[in-house]
């Protein structure tokens, strides 16, 4: 079935993350398992789309949504294209199949005064962990940096003399993002404290627990939707809120789209437009407000 090669392929070749591959081993299972119970066999390389079309099916009839309905099929698409390459099968069997139609899902960014709010939350510091939760505050809406770029931080990344961070985003891509001079000082702040938590396995990652080791994912989300549930009424409050916060407040005070693609490390323009429905609200509003025909 070259379900090995192929995650071997995602890992080495396509650089994934072992988040992202996990995903598509995960979608790749779940068919497989659908495969065998429908049909008897195991060898999927060989399935056609008649066979596949029921599984997609099953999954709607599941309540399964139709985002995670087409990031399996997208998944299962992308491997048979790798048998494709390795000449293990004559067609891609998903190669004409429609994704199916999903509602855009609106992300309401932190307003500049609720961000505003948890930074002043925070400037009195009592200990370690109150210095880092501002710094991972600062530099998530400083930079706009993804939760896993920021976790994956390195004490050298990090250049108060230059004021900027070097980031190893998607695809083992790497760029360098600017920070103001308040960051500086709050990362020069952090730093003159964290040699009390160290611990020598994790020394080189910038920003740890209060044990010592290396912060990760879960800790930072809870982090962020803490401070910010005491500031904010919206639904989601969590890193990438922050992160959409960032690119929208850049765009409505007038930032160059191609800059802030730069500076989320986005692959395409198509990526970061996303952000642009805010940003065209307020314009639209200063402009309905502003245009000397709309006041008649």
């Amino acid at each position: 079935m070259f379900i090995s090669e192929f995650i071997e392929y995602l890992l080495l070749e396509k650089k994934y993350s072992i988040h992202t591959v996990t995903a598509y081993k995960a979608d790749l299972l779940s068919f497989l398992s659908f495969y065998e119970k429908e049909y008897g066999v195991s060898d999927i390389a060989k399935a056609t789309y008649v066979q596949i079309r029921p599984w997609i099916v099953d999954l709607v009839d599941k309540g399964v949504s139709n985002r995670t309905i087409n990031r399996k099929v997208s998944s299962l698409k992308t491997y048979y294209k790798f048998l494709l390459k390795a000449e293990q099968v004559e067609k891609n069997p998903l190669a004409k199949h429609q994704a199916l139609k999903v509602s855009k899902k609106l992300q309401i960014p932190f307003s500049e005064e609720e961000v505003e709010n948890v930074l002043d939350a925070l400037t009195d510091y009592q200990d370690y962990e109150s210095v880092r939760d501002r710094l991972i505050v600062e530099l998530f809406y400083a930079t706009g940096i993804r939760r896993i770029e920021l976790v994956n931080l390195k004490v050298g990344d990090v250049d108060v003399v230059e004021k900027r961070i070097k980031v190893l985003g998607k695809r083992n891509k790497e760029r360098y993002l600017p920070l103001l001079s308040t960051v500086c000082d709050t990362l020069k702040m952090y730093l003159s404290v964290r040699s009390s938590v160290v611990n020598s396995e994790d020394t080189c990652f910038l920003l740890l627990t209060k044990k010592g080791v290396k912060i990760y994912e879960t800790l930072v989300y809870r982090i962020v939707n803490g401070y910010f549930s005491k500031a904010s009424s919206k639904v989601k409050k969590s890193p990438h809120i922050l992160r959409h916060s960032f690119a929208t407040h850049l765009l409505n005070e007038g930032a160059n789209l191609n800059a802030v693609k730069e500076l989320l490390g986005h692959s395409s323009l198509a990526a970061t437009q996303i952000y642009t429905h805010h940003s065209m609200a307020k314009l639209t509003k200063v402009y309905k407000q502003s245009h000397p025909r709309n006041k008649k």
